[in-house]
């Protein structure tokens, strides 16, 4: 694989750290619940806040139109407002950012014929995730602003996994040009080693699924404590068959049955990805084709089994102090933990397309 000049590569490695902002600002946006203070989307228009008192008290009668505002917000104060407005607001300034961040200097690049063209098509699949993930924000938001007074859990977690495709695929691109590797050239592996990656990049993504599900519908709240959920490994109400349909599973702020679900479906895919890793170790530690990149392998593999460690830790730490409500600091960090988990597997899995070369 053809590598790119230096500020090329500097350039991708700036945008995996805007868009890893991205994601943690989202992340505080949606744990101090301000994803729906602001009521519209306005591309050019929304790039200043207000202004005035005046605009300040538009926009606020805006919100109190909300759901949000009439259930669960009402009295808030116009101070209370501007707070859960500005990270709303420095999420999507964000965003515009990041797209300034990409415009200019892929002119520059493109220009100085610096892009070459594989590298030009993978940029294409990383405008076209970002402009889905930005698409999908809105919709989101939307689906906060007409019945329930917050987002659609199930939205919200498509919304995180495009997000999540976005800075993977960048990263990607970025190991892929900065380093290469002999794509024709693999090693032919037992299937029960490709089955293991396989299996364990699903469960990942499960993972990811459920997490956002998790956060949506607050989860953490409702069964506050680890190893056991309210005493038990297993919660009761999941030994209902009456009680596994799909109407609990989309009314899932009316009963007890979702968040159940939930809950234990995604610590038990953590404690499966443990096992899963554990196999994987032992199966790829000692490898006699490595030769040369031995240090580079060994070390994605330890990445991965660090990474899982600390992303563990955070929920564990998450849940136990979710005591009314996420704290905004741990739900974050876990947060971050699971990209951190896939940047780790992401190279693992390029290790193995290295190895041979």
């Amino acid at each position: 694989m053809q590598q790119v000049f230096y500020p090329v590569k500097v350039w991708l490695v700036t945008g995996i750290f805007m868009v890893f902002i991205q994601i943690l600002v989202g992340g505080i946006t949606r744990l101090t619940e301000s994803g729906l203070s602001i009521t519209k989307w306005e591309v050019v228009s929304g790039t200043l806040p207000p202004m005035s008192d005046a605009s300040w008290q538009l926009e606020f009668e805006k919100y109190k139109d909300t759901p949000q505002y009439k259930e669960i917000n009402e009295g808030m104060s116009l101070s209370q407002f501007k707070f859960i407005y500005f990270w709303e607001y420095i999420h999507r300034l964000w965003a515009r950012f990041m797209g300034f961040v990409f415009i200019i200097p892929f002119m520059f690049f493109y220009r100085k014929r610096w892009i070459i063209p594989p590298l030009m098509k993978d940029l294409g699949i990383v405008i076209l995730l970002a402009a889905l993930a930005a698409v999908f924000g809105w919709v989101m938001v939307a689906s906060g602003l007409i019945n329930r007074p917050w987002v659609n859990a199930y939205k919200l977690s498509i919304h995180l996994i495009i997000a999540f495709s976005v800075i993977a695929y960048l990263f990607w691109t970025f190991l892929k040009y900065s380093e290469g590797y002999p794509a024709d050239r693999n090693i032919k592996r037992e299937n029960v080693d490709k089955l293991a990656i396989i299996l364990f990049v699903a469960l990942f993504l499960i993972q990811l699924v459920l997490g956002g599900m998790m956060s949506g519908m607050k989860v953490a709240v409702v069964y506050p404590e680890w190893p056991l959920m309210n005493g038990v490994f297993w919660p009761e109400i999941l030994n209902d068959g009456s009680q596994w349909t799909w109407s609990n599973l989309n009314h899932y702020d009316q009963n007890e049955f979702a968040p159940a679900f939930t809950h234990f479906f995604h610590r038990l895919t953590a404690y499966l990805l443990c096992i899963v890793f554990v196999f994987l170790l032992v199966r790829f530690w000692s490898n006699a084709h490595v030769g040369k990149n031995m240090w580079q392998y060994r070390f994605s593999i330890l990445a991965i089994g660090g990474a899982l460690l600390l992303q563990a830790t955070l929920g564990i730490f998450t849940v136990l102090h979710s005591l009314g409500s996420v704290p905004v600091f741990l739900g974050v960090a876990h947060q971050a933990g699971a990209v951190i988990v896939m940047g780790t597997i992401i190279y693992f899995i390029f290790t193995l397309k290295k190895e041979v070369d």
